[in-house]
């Protein structure tokens, strides 16, 4: 997946988006009004600069979208640690827990992750 960039507002409408696809767009006016406080140009606007970057479509009034949030938040993780730890987790991993302490249930989590990893390796 190529990297798509969004400016913070752009990432909170992707999130509306994401919890209500497939949505009409009619209908997505209305919830980036009571969630956003926006107006309708505002929520066609931000909607036109999504579909251009390829992560929102807008057919016959539908709005779904191309990538998930899931897709979408993964490859914005990857590129922060290319970016900004030289593709390293480890590395970024350390500079994240030097900040804030995992739970036990976080540790047992990561445990059970790097597990399964493990095994699909093996």
């Amino acid at each position: 997946m190529k990297n798509i960039e969004l400016a913070a507002v752009q990432e909170r409408f992707a999130d509306v988006v994401w919890e209500n696809e497939p949505i009409a767009s009619g209908d997505l006016v209305k919830v980036c009004e009571k969630e956003l406080n926006w107006k309708k140009p505002t929520t066609y606007t931000v909607l036109r600069k999504l579909c251009e970057k390829g992560l929102l479509q807008n057919v016959d009034g539908i709005v779904s979208s191309l990538v998930s949030r899931e897709e979408f938040y993964s490859a914005k993780s990857e590129h922060i640690i290319e970016d900004s730890y030289k593709g390293s987790l480890p590395a970024f991993i350390a500079a994240f827990t030097s900040r804030r302490e995992l739970t036990g249930d976080e540790v047992d989590e990561i445990q059970r992750m790097i597990d399964e990893y493990r095994k699909k390796e093996g």
